[in-house]
């Protein structure tokens, strides 16, 4: 665990790429998701796509970037990639500089699922204050597909603005994600706002039509623009405190009680990222700090996740394994990450994940925290979670127990400096001392 002294010890050169025209590739289409399989936005019926990624793709970032196949400069002393990934698409970069490792087919512009949702926190996270309430109508839940995945919000109740995050991070739950778009003036606007912040961070491989990320057509992502997008969420210090929570409280349905009291009991919610709360057949990965998973019908299984090893934070994100086994998508994300962190120093980038464009336009002071604690900026320090959460992102304790995690939510600021068009960043994400996971009151 490096020392907070080193936090700041080292500013990285990222050179913003010029932008190409993009190829729209229609997403692929594979067989519903194993009832097994971790839940998210379920599916709409859609027409059978191309099940190859078009010649030419988008070139942000790098050429290399837009070319099909997998891209990695391989050298003395560089681990070789593991032979056995099936994913129609994916990306290893390094968090920090931005350096793409490696990648295949990371434009290739498919159904995202629920990895959406992190474009949608990223967006609406800074808009409203974590303790407002809300109480539930109707119309808030109007228009929810079926077969979603949802967290249990009833009509009548009354929520705070923390409780519908940890229901969207932890569960997926596409009802929580109506609710915080009808106290943003609606679907049609939150949808509106969400395309141009992908735009705003570059991520333009990305179109919006459903905020949930249930499949719609025309709404498509990339391997490289969720990486993008989970970049930029976890400079927001409510993000990275989401992320990193594998459980928490949610609160129930008001009942009446002994005595004919109203009682509301609150019930455990667990995070269905499997690399951060574990599986029968995958471990907690060591490091593991979120983000977000998804699975629909359309998308097949999507994953992106950010881990922190020796100093070193990458990001990797896997869309639509083409293997049927349980958890595929955790078990090549995982083993990418074993090999981001050996080639990590050793190998040549492919090319970079580019900055938002206002930072690219605008002088952003050194040292300066990005904005994003909902309600207010982040202070760059270390994210308290809230009543009932569980922030963790770590491996069991020694003894295989679950009562004892390492918490690993990544927190702290972002140096950012503009000169002449260079991107001048320190991304360091500082991870904070090694804490008991613990029940919140």
């Amino acid at each position: 665990m490096p020392a907070p002294k080193k936090t700041a010890r080292r500013f990285l050169l990222v050179t913003s790429a010029a932008l190409s025209s993009l190829a729209l590739a229609v997403p692929a289409a594979v067989a519903a998701p194993k009832p097994s399989d971790s839940p998210s936005a379920s599916a709409s019926p859609s027409a059978s796509p191309s099940a190859t990624p078009p010649a030419t793709m988008s070139t942000v970032g790098g050429a290399r970037l837009g070319k099909p196949g997998t891209q990695v400069n391989l050298a003395s002393g560089v681990p070789v990639l593991p032979k056995d990934l099936s994913a129609r698409s994916w990306i290893v970069a390094d968090a920090e500089s931005g350096d793409v490792l490696a990648s295949h087919n990371a434009h290739w512009r498919l159904a995202p699922a629920s990895t959406l949702k992190m474009l949608f926190a990223d967006t609406l996270l800074p808009k409203f204050p974590r303790d407002t309430k809300h109480k539930v109508v109707p119309s808030d839940l109007a228009g929810i597909g079926p077969g979603s995945s949802m967290v249990g919000i009833k009509e009548d109740e009354t929520y705070t603005v923390h409780d519908l995050w940890l229901g969207i991070f932890l569960q997926s739950g596409n009802d929580a994600v109506h609710v915080l778009s009808a106290m943003n003036k609606g679907v049609e606007n939150t949808v509106k706002e969400m395309n141009e912040h992908a735009e705003e961070i570059q991520a333009l491989d990305t179109h919006v039509v459903s905020p949930d990320g249930y499949d719609a057509e025309g709404q498509v992502s990339s391997a490289y623009d969720l990486t993008l997008i989970a970049r930029s969420g976890m400079q927001k210090k409510d993000f990275r405190e989401y992320a990193s929570t594998v459980t928490a409280k949610f609160p129930g349905e008001t009942k009446k009680g002994k005595k004919g009291k109203k009682v509301r009991k609150p019930f455990e919610i667990r995070n269905t990222n499997r690399l951060l709360a574990g599986d029968a057949d995958v471990p907690v990965y060591q490091g593991i700090a979120g983000v977000k998973n998804g699975n629909t019908t359309n998308a097949g299984a999507t994953f992106t996740g950010v881990a922190e090893r020796d100093g070193k934070v990458l990001l990797v994100t896997v869309m639509n394994p083409e293997k049927p086994e349980h958890n595929e998508v955790y078990k090549e994300t995982a083993r990418l990450f074993d090999w981001g962190f050996k080639a990590a120093g050793k190998v040549q980038p492919v090319g970079e994940l580019v900055p938002p464009r206002d930072a690219a336009q605008s002088g952003a002071q050194p040292g300066a925290n990005p904005s994003g604690e909902a309600g207010g900026s982040g202070d760059g320090g270390s994210a308290t979670a809230g009543p009932g959460a569980k922030p963790v992102a770590g491996a069991p304790a020694a003894d295989g127990t679950s009562g004892i995690w390492t918490a690993l939510g990544i927190t702290g600021g972002v140096l950012v400096l503009l000169a002449g068009g260079a991107f001048l960043v320190n991304r360091r994400w500082p991870l904070p001392d090694l804490v008991r996971r613990r029940t919140r009151p």
